[in-house]
């Protein structure tokens, strides 16, 4: 079947020296780009990470440092991986949780512009751990049929994991599903929007799940001791959080994510203040408007201290007083 699209969908996988997002390394990036025309383009190439492969990931995904020794950086790659995904929507496998904000981490470690806003992103790791609660080799067994050969290389991955979505929209086509909340729908549908949607479950700020929204779209951390507290009020009530989090082990993009917010609470507490400010100057003017104006005032003022002229009737009674003047 053909994917609905409006614009191309670029599913992607990563394999990495581990899963720190701070601070290990792509070594392979595998794309496929699918056109809304229902072409398909590829793009593949192994990485030299600049730092040792630990042992327990080469067994993993089966590349060693001696395979990439030869391989270009991720500095010299970069502007040509994020030429390539273009304007595309993102998808993957465990990719909202892993493969975004890795692949976030390395644009912005090398300046490499590269814009999330307003793209959807499909996660269908999320799909399936919804419906189905399996791995992606078994999903590729459940959905498709088929045994998954070269598991967990990247190639191998990225393409079960295209084939397993478009499985999916087939077989969950009139499925509904309840949500934790009771809520029921038909959430999997051949609609990119639709399924990412579905599955964008805590509907996360910084793709590292660090900042989320809540049930009302507010922006809350969702980590530490201010778990599930808002953003702006943490500023409020400790603004060292925002420095310690710059300084500390966080990935770029969360970083980012959040002097973004941080801008945006400082110009919106500019703005109250300076509200505040001319509200009370009106206040204050309005007050002293209930005053007479002050040329009369000033006019009381000298009439009350303009000196009487002194009469014959005032001189008699003060001789009489003090005797002879």
């Amino acid at each position: 079947m053909e994917l609905k699209l409006e614009r191309p969908l670029a599913f992607f996988d990563l394999e990495t020296t581990g899963v720190n997002v701070s601070t290990d390394r792509i070594v392979e990036i595998a794309i496929i780009k699918v056109m809304p025309d229902g072409s398909e383009k590829s793009f593949v190439k192994r990485l030299n990470p600049g730092i040792p492969i630990p042992k327990e990931s080469s067994l993993f995904h089966g590349i060693y440092d001696e395979d990439v020794k030869d391989s270009p950086k991720f500095a010299e790659l970069g502007k040509e991986i994020a030429d390539f995904i273009g304007d595309a929507d993102l998808a993957g496998y465990n990719s909202n949780r892993f493969d975004v904000p890795m692949l976030m981490e390395a644009f912005l470690r090398n300046g490499i512009d590269f814009d999330l806003e307003g793209r959807r992103f499909i996660d269908v790791q999320n799909i399936f751990h919804q419906m189905e609660q399996r791995t992606l080799k078994a999903a590729y067994k459940f959905y498709c049929d088929q045994n998954l050969t070269d598991a967990h290389s990247a190639e191998a991955d990225v393409k079960a994991t295209y084939e397993v979505l478009k499985a999916q929209i087939k077989r969950y086509e009139d499925v509904e599903h309840e949500d934790k909340y009771g809520n029921i729908s038909v959430p999997v549908k051949n609609d990119v929007e639709e399924l990412h949607n579905f599955t964008n479950l805590q509907d996360p700020v910084d793709f590292a799940g660090r900042i989320v929204k809540d049930e009302n779209g507010v922006e809350v951390f969702n980590f530490g001791k201010h778990r599930g507290k808002p953003v702006v009020e943490v500023f409020r009530s400790e603004p060292s959080y925002y420095a310690w989090m710059q300084n500390g082990d966080f990935p770029l993009y969360t970083k980012k994510v959040l002097n973004s917010l941080w801008v945006k609470f400082k110009n919106e507490e500019k703005e109250r203040k300076e509200a505040e400010r001319k509200k009370k100057s009106a206040q204050k003017t309005e007050g002293s408007s209930n005053l007479p104006p002050r040329s009369i005032q000033n006019k009381k003022i000298e009439k009350r201290k303009a000196a009487k002229p002194i009469s014959d009737d005032m001189l008699k009674q003060l001789r009489g007083k003090f005797g002879k003047l």
